[in-house]
């Protein structure tokens, strides 16, 4: 039996694939690209923002990769899925950002005494989801930039390790290292989540692509409070105002 997904759809199924969209859109409709977007965009939306840890960056991340994605569609060879195609692109937008990021000067932290004062004195989220993502967006923003989008990826979207290694374009044992090794930076800073703590332990140790701990298994359906739709949803059409970041789809 084969299963239809929105990459295979066509003809009886009464919505053109992603496939044929592509095309239409490489051959001058202009709505193929935004019916395409809109039957994605909930999927990259999460993946921008759980890897960018913060709702304005990866609002302008994914609209940096969508533009990017509009000019660039006639190089989609076919070889994978759109759906991979377009998380890739997505994904590189973001980790791009990231590493622009990692340049900039920083304000020195406070000293050990004042930290614990700026502590005591911000007010408890009352929603404990809303605390938990927090704490997990802020453990992510401490790993490296490619263990993070695997870890998103694999442990947060619940991709398998080929699909991810399809998307990150690496061997799937990277990606499997790469986990393993978030994961154990990950520990400390979500111990205080036990016992759930205890079960990203043990797939760190072994290394090897174990579930998500049920932290981050629970991350994985928070959203932003903020709707990114009025945004995003027309990005790749406004050519003359959308910030631009040049260059080619990854």
């Amino acid at each position: 039996m084969t299963t239809s997904t929105p990459d295979t759809l066509a003809e009886g199924g009464g919505a053109p694939s992603d496939r044929d969209l592509i095309a239409a859109h490489v051959a001058g409709d202009p709505e193929a690209f935004a019916t395409l977007f809109r039957r994605h965009r909930d999927r990259l939306w999460a993946v921008a923002l759980r890897t960018m840890s913060d709702p304005d960056e990866a609002a302008d991340a994914l609209q940096d990769a969508l533009i990017s994605a509009f000019r660039n569609a006639g190089q989609f060879r076919g070889d994978s899925a759109v759906t991979t195609w377009l998380h890739r692109v997505v994904v590189n937008a973001c980790l791009d950002r990231i590493r622009r990021r990692a340049v900039r000067a920083a304000d020195p932290l406070p000293d050990d005494d004042r930290a614990a004062e700026l502590a005591a004195d911000r007010p408890p989220d009352p929603a404990e989801a809303q605390e938990l993502r927090i704490d997990v967006l802020t453990a992510l923003d401490s790993l490296n930039p490619d263990q993070r989008a695997a870890i998103v990826l694999v442990d947060m979207e619940g991709y398998s390790v080929e699909e991810a290694a399809q998307i990150l374009d690496c061997a799937p044992g990277t990606i499997k290292s790469r986990c393993a090794r978030g994961r154990a930076r990950l520990v400390p800073l979500l111990a205080h989540l036990r016992p759930t703590a205890g079960a990203v332990s043990e797939a760190a140790e072994a290394g090897g692509n174990h579930p998500a701990a049920p932290d981050v298994q629970r991350v994985r359906g928070a959203r932003s409070d903020q709707d990114p739709d009025h945004t995003l949803s027309a990005a790749p059409h406004r050519r003359g105002g959308a910030r631009r970041r040049g260059g080619e789809a990854k």
